[in-house]
């Protein structure tokens, strides 16, 4: 089959179903099917700079923000969970209130604790699973020879 019937079926086609689907004619100005020129571009710098930021606020917020743990006696209580023990003792409704405030409060700075690790953890990997991505897109849509699969290939991937 030739292009100009290659394109005249596909033309055709497209007029039957009217489709609104977008077509991919090709990969961009300055690409190539090597993946020289990838569309997903992300930096080690850029990445580095992200996880080091995370990092450095996980170290800050577990240092500061440990109201629970502060000022820990012996038996492994913090100043807050004695003050609130202390206004308990008393009958004082603002001891729960204090306990309560901070189970909230160590919920929380877990939570964004927990997010600052996995940030910090997931760059490196992201990095390595797009790069991977990238390359298995480009030799999927390269012929042996090094040439671009032909538009008409690739939308039988879409159908």
């Amino acid at each position: 089959m030739t292009f100009d019937d290659d394109w005249a079926a596909l033309k055709a086609d497209a007029q039957e179903r009217h489709s609104t689907q977008m077509r991919l004619n090709t990969t961009g100005a300055g690409s190539t099917a090597s993946g020289t020129d990838a569309d997903l571009v992300v930096h080690q710098d850029d990445l580095g700079a992200v996880g080091n930021e995370a990092f450095r606020i996980h170290g800050g917020l577990q240092k500061r923000a440990d109201i629970a743990g502060a000022g820990i006696d012996k038996a492994g209580a913090g100043t807050t969970a004695r003050a609130a023990a202390e206004l308990q003792g008393r009958n004082l409704s603002a001891g729960g209130e204090l306990y309560t405030t901070l189970e909230v409060w160590s919920s929380q700075v877990k939570t964004v604790l927990q997010m600052c690790a996995h940030i910090s953890n997931h760059l490196d990997y992201s990095k390595k699973a797009h790069a991977n991505d990238e390359a298995e897109i480009a030799a999927a849509l390269t012929r042996r020879d090094g040439s671009a699969v032909p538009v008409s290939e690739i939308l039988k991937y879409v159908k």
